[in-house]
């Protein structure tokens, strides 16, 4: 019992300071002192935005535009995407490493069996006149080792790489999320491109009208031959915007098929409408002080800076002595029949212990290069708040500028519908020229796209505003 009494008390003090753990502990950073998005001399909130003190969020939030077609183009991305398909398996890489560190926490055990054949040069040992042997040699063994890990750099260790899972999976979380806000913004644009595709066209045969009206004018005497040319121009001067928006009518419907994971020519959007996506009655908005606890990517950058606190640890840990416990046994005979008797096995148990003696600073310098990159996390913690706050207020701005654009480019349509009408009427009539009737058909063209630019505006904004905020992106069974 003697022969063990110092090996068991110096595993004991061991065990007993195992609690020491070294480095600093993670601080979660306060919440922001901003009580709003607001500065000085912004409009009001907007009035279907609801500033909320909980973390309320819109649970599948672009289901708020009572679009089907919407509905199922995301539900598609959100199962078929590669960007997402990607993102996933970063995450599973991340928590591999973590497994693995907490893996290698635990106490490691090794086997080994070996079979040789060499030759004894027993000229090496002085002994002369001795032929040299050629023997087999047959091995079976196993040892186990454990870190008691006194320091705690293990300990740290997997709590930086945890914090590391952590920060991939909120980046998940907001590739996840960014992808359906651009699947409802590549769909808010093909409907109004379709929208302004078909307006345009609309303006194409209203020239081509108006140039009927002209050769009936001219037919009778009413208007010189030289009035057609001007018409005319115009009618090919509005043709030429056909064939741009065309183009990006078809970008918009390509780039929509690669975010569900298709090939153009594998996948045929649907025929999406501005009509059919109906603006929300309600948008919650979390207060500044929520938005750091919902939005991903400053979840992950905090995450960040917990790992990078813990890394200081794993490297203050690096100064200090290592303790572990060993245990080997093996078994070894020149005959494989005599292999595992007992005359034939060894063993070793014991503690040890290893520490830093010289390493030319490098130690210490790598715990200065740990502090400074928790410092470096940190301000890019602090930098990504202060982009999202930024970004919620410019969308809380846009979106209510948007709402009053549309109700103005609404009533300017209208009035210039209706100059156009009256234009057309008096110049049939004779009261009127074809310059007031080529201007105010011009004013109608605009008014007209820019309503439907004014539409899909608003809902970009409002889209990029769910996104935002952190609205919730999973789908259902997602």
């Amino acid at each position: 019992m003697k022969r063990i009494r110092f090996p068991a008390m110096l595993v004991g003090a061991a065990m007993t300071s195992a609690c020491i753990t070294v480095g600093p502990d993670y601080e979660r950073p306060a919440p922001p002192p901003a009580a709003n998005y607001a500065m000085t001399g912004d409009l009001p909130a907007p009035t279907l935005v609801a500033l909320t003190p909980s973390n309320e969020v819109a649970r599948e939030w672009w289901r708020s535009f009572a679009s089907t077609d919407i509905d199922r183009l995301v539900e598609q991305a959100l199962r078929q995407n590669r960007t997402l398909a990607a993102a996933d398996a970063a995450l599973a890489r991340a928590q591999a490493v973590l497994s693995a560190a907490r893996g290698g926490a635990a106490p490691q055990i090794d086997y080994s069996a070996g079979a040789e054949r060499e030759r004894v040069n027993t000229a090496a040992f002085g002994i002369e006149g001795f032929p040299s042997p050629t023997i087999s040699l047959y091995s079976v063994g196993a040892s186990a080792a454990f870190d008691l890990d006194v320091f705690g750099g293990q300990r740290r260790r997997i709590e930086s790489a945890a914090a590391r899972a952590e920060a991939q999976a909120r980046r998940t979380d907001a590739a996840y999320l960014s992808l359906s806000g651009q699947v409802v913004t590549r769909a808010v644009d093909i409907g109004s491109l379709q929208a302004q595709l078909s307006a345009a066209e609309g303006i194409v045969a209203d020239d081509r009208r108006v140039i009927e009206m002209i050769r009936r004018s001219i037919a009778a005497g009413g208007a010189p031959a030289s009035a057609e040319t001007a018409a005319a121009a115009q009618l090919a001067e509005d043709e030429a915007r056909l064939p741009p928006l065309r183009i990006q009518l078809a970008q918009a419907r390509h780039a929509l098929a690669a975010l569900l994971g298709h090939a153009p020519s594998e996948w045929a959007a649907p025929e999406l409408t501005l009509e059919a996506m109906n603006i929300p009655e309600r948008i919650p908005v979390s207060l500044p002080s929520e938005l750091v606890r919902a939005r991903p990517d400053i979840l992950a950058a905090e995450a960040d800076l917990h790992a990078a606190t813990a890394d200081i640890g794993v490297a203050t840990a690096a100064l200090y002595p290592r303790i572990s416990l060993g245990a080997a046994f093996s078994v070894a005979s020149l005959e494989p029949e005599t292999l595992f008797n007992y005359e034939s096995a060894g063993w070793s148990l014991g503690p040890s212990l290893t520490g830093p003696l010289f390493h030319g600073g490098a130690l210490r310098a790598q715990r200065r290069g740990a502090q400074a990159s928790q410092v470096e996390a940190m301000a890019r913690y602090e930098q990504t708040v202060l982009n999202a706050f930024v970004q919620v207020s410019d969308l809380l701005q846009a979106v209510a500028q948007d709402q009053e654009l549309v109700q103005a480019q609404i009533r300017a349509a209208a009035a210039a519908a209706e100059n156009a009408r009256l234009a057309e009427l008096a110049y049939e009539n004779g009261a009127g020229t074809l310059l007031q009737v080529i201007d105010a058909q011009r004013q109608s063209q605009r008014a007209r796209l820019g309503l439907i630019q004014a539409n899909a505006q608003l809902r970009r904004d409002i889209a990029a505003l769910f996104v935002a905020t952190a609205s919730d992106w999973r789908a259902e069974g997602g």
